[in-house]
């Protein structure tokens, strides 16, 4: 029995040197792979984080285009306001031009070319310093009412000198 339990075993320890190096020959080619793997993922990793950076940099600037967007809004908005006030100013400046020219064109009417005293036409009649509706109205054989109708908007408690009046038509 010997013998023969020799002969068998003889093949094991042959079989356990070539599964060993085979396993070895694995290993080495595992590590081997392992390495580039690692190579790899270190230059994949830089990439990540550029990416990263990137990703930091698009969300830094995309912040600051809203609050450019925000900033321009609130620009219009206040241009779009003094346009506003402006507008309310030039239309208050206008009709206070107007006004002036209103009076101007009133008071040229009540002088004559150049400046000289205006003259009454018929049925018209000029205020002199010192007239009131009534004096005017009792010197040209009239009554006040009569007076008061044919010149309306006419202040006849401010009466202007030189103001030219029309005359109602005698009955």
């Amino acid at each position: 029995m010997d013998t023969i339990s020799r002969e068998n075993n003889s093949m094991l320890p042959i079989g356990g040197v070539i599964i060993g190096a085979i396993a070895l020959i694995i290993g080495g080619y595992a590590a081997i792979k392992l390495g580039a793997v690692n190579k790899t993922l270190a230059d994949q990793a830089d990439k990540v984080a550029k990416i990263d950076d990137i990703a930091a940099q698009v969300a830094s600037a995309s912040a600051a285009s809203d609050k450019a967007a925000k900033d321009l809004n609130t620009l219009a908005q206040q241009t779009q306001a003094a346009v506003n006030q402006l507008g309310t100013g030039l239309a208050t400046l206008d009709e206070k031009v107007k006004h002036i020219e209103e009076a101007h064109t009133t008071r040229a009417a009540a002088k004559g070319a150049k400046g000289e005293p205006a003259v009454a036409g018929p049925g018209e009649y000029i205020v002199k310093a010192g007239d009131t509706g009534s004096k005017i109205a009792r010197a040209n054989g009239c009554t006040l009412a009569d007076l008061e109708s044919v010149n309306s908007g006419i202040s006849w408690s401010h009466l202007k000198v030189g103001e030219k009046l029309k005359l109602p038509e005698k009955k």
